[in-house]
């Protein structure tokens, strides 16, 4: 696993507290729902590769 890098984040007092519900609804920290999100985001817009979603090698 890569290492991860650390920053600080201002963010909305209401836009934390939905997000704070929506990361204990999926059983999640709110640092690990904002990593989710992002990586979600990532995908979506082609900037980052599903690890699963690669080619396979040819034999």
């Amino acid at each position: 696993m890569a290492a991860k890098k650390s920053f600080v984040l201002r963010i909305d007092e209401d836009v934390f507290k939905a997000l704070e519900k929506w990361a204990t609804d999926d059983f999640r920290s709110v640092n690990g729902q904002i990593e989710w999100l992002i990586d979600t985001a990532l995908k979506k817009a082609g900037r980052k590769k599903d690890k699963e979603s690669k080619p396979s090698e040819k034999e």
